[in-house]
C-alpha cells in the first residue's frame, strides 16, 4: 500500500510539473512576438514616464516569451483619462498595462468621485516600483516668491501662494488642497496643468510660485533645482519622519495642530506607498496575469534595471500585489466619518 501511494504521489506531482509546464509554455507561445503596451497618464518628461520607459526597457526579459514593451502616453485629467482607458477599453489579454496617479487607488476605494469609472481592486495589480522610502514629496518654490515661509504662508491675509497642480485624483492637486484645509496654508491653486512637465515650466517661466514634486522626479528631470538657493523647500509630505537629504525641511505632520489634522493627513499620505504604480485591467487571463505580477517582481531585482535606476537617481523601493491589495482593504477599513472628510477635499460629489 505504501509502494502504490508512493507511486501515487509521484505521478500527481508529475502531472502539476507537467500542467505548469504546459502552462508556462502557454503563456510564452502568446507573448512571443507580441508588444505589451505600457499607458502612461502624463506627458513625456515627468516622474512617471521616466519611470515607465525604465521598466519598458528591462521587464520583458523576464516575461515568457520575451515580449517587447512600448510606452504609450495618455495624458489628461491627472491621469484619469489612461486609468479610465486601462480599466474599461484596454484589451485584457495581457497585452496592456498601465500606471497612473497614485491617489486614484485612495479615491476609487473611498468613492465619491463620479469621473473615476473602476474599482481599483479589481484591476489586476502588479505592485508599484516605489513604496517610497527614500522619496519625499516636497512643496517646492522659487526663491522669488512673495512667500517663502510656512509661517509666511500661513498668514490669511497676506499674499497667497499660487502653486500650479492638474486636477483632481492627481496629488499635484489634492495634496495643496489638503495643505489649505489641514494646515491652514494661504494657497491658491491654479489646476488644469496637463501633466507634470507643463507645471515644471509654469515654475520656470513665473507662472507660478511652486509645486509639490517628488524628489526622484526633481532629481531625475530638475536636477539644478537641487544646487543651493535653486528653490526654497518649505514642507514634505508623504512621510512618517524627515528624509535624510532634507533634514531642516518639517513633515506635513509635524505640522499639524491637532489630532484630527493629523489623521487626515496619514490618511492622505497611505497611497504614496503606491507612489509609482502598475496595474492591468480585470479580466486577463490567470495564467498571464501570474506571468507579468512575477516578471514586475523580478524586474526590480534586475541589476541592470537597478544600474540605470542609480543612474536616473530613481528611488527603487518595489512592493508587490499582495501589499497593494492588504492597502486598498486598509484604506476600504477607514471610518466612515474619515473616509468622508477625504471624499470633501478631493472635491467628492458625494461627500455629505
Amino acid at each position: 500500500m505504501r509502494t502504490s501511494m508512493a507511486m501515487s504521489v509521484a505521478l500527481g506531482a508529475a502531472l502539476m510539473l507537467g500542467a505548469a509546464g504546459a502552462t508556462a509554455d502557454e503563456v510564452a507561445d502568446f507573448y512571443r512576438g507580441r508588444t505589451v503596451q505600457v499607458i502612461v497618464g502624463y506627458g513625456p518628461g515627468g516622474g512617471n514616464d521616466v519611470y515607465a520607459r525604465l521598466l519598458a526597457r528591462h521587464m520583458g526579459r523576464h516575461i515568457p516569451g520575451n515580449p517587447g514593451l512600448v510606452v504609450q502616453n495618455m495624458p489628461g485629467a491627472g491621469s484619469l483619462v489612461a486609468a479610465n482607458h486601462l480599466a474599461n477599453v484596454a484589451p485584457k489579454d495581457g497585452t496592456a498595462i498601465g500606471t497612473f496617479a497614485r491617489n486614484l487607488p485612495l479615491v476609487s476605494v473611498i468613492g465619491g468621485n463620479a469621473n473615476i469609472r473602476f474599482d481599483a481592486r479589481k484591476l489586476t495589480w502588479l505592485g508599484s516600483a516605489s513604496s517610497y522610502r527614500d522619496d519625499a514629496y516636497i512643496l517646492w518654490v522659487r526663491p522669488q516668491s512673495k512667500v517663502r515661509s510656512i509661517a509666511e504662508a500661513r498668514k490669511s491675509a497676506g499674499e497667497p501662494l499660487v502653486l500650479a497642480g492638474t486636477s483632481e485624483g492627481d496629488t499635484s492637486y489634492d495634496v495643496p488642497v489638503l495643505l489649505r484645509q489641514a494646515l491652514g496654508l494661504n494657497i491658491k491653486l491654479i489646476g488644469g496643468y496637463r501633466d507634470s512637465n507643463g507645471m515644471f515650466q509654469a515654475i520656470e517661466g513665473n507662472e507660478v510660485d511652486g509645486r509639490v514634486a517628488d524628489l526622484s522626479s526633481v532629481s531625475s528631470s530638475r536636477a539644478h533645482w537641487l544646487k543651493p538657493g535653486a528653490m526654497l523647500t518649505l514642507l514634505q509630505f508623504g512621510r512618517a519622519t524627515r528624509h535624510k537629504d532634507f533634514p531642516e525641511v518639517p513633515t506635513a505632520r509635524e505640522l499639524a495642530t491637532g489630532p484630527g489634522e493629523r489623521q487626515l493627513i496619514e490618511t492622505m499620505e497611505a497611497p504614496f506607498a503606491l507612489t509609482r504604480p502598475y496595474a492591468g485591467p480585470a479580466g486577463i487571463p490567470l495564467a498571464r496575469a501570474k506571468a507579468l505580477q512575477a516578471a514586475f517582481i523580478a524586474v526590480q531585482s534586475d541589476q541592470a534595471y537597478l544600474g540605470e535606476a542609480r543612474r536616473l537617481k530613481l528611488d527603487i523601493s518595489p512592493i508587490g500585489p499582495a501589499e497593494v491589495d492588504a492597502l486598498l482593504g486598509r484604506i476600504a477599513a477607514l471610518p466612515e466619518a474619515l473616509k468622508n472628510d477625504v471624499r470633501k477635499l478631493v472635491g467628492g460629489s458625494k461627500a455629505k
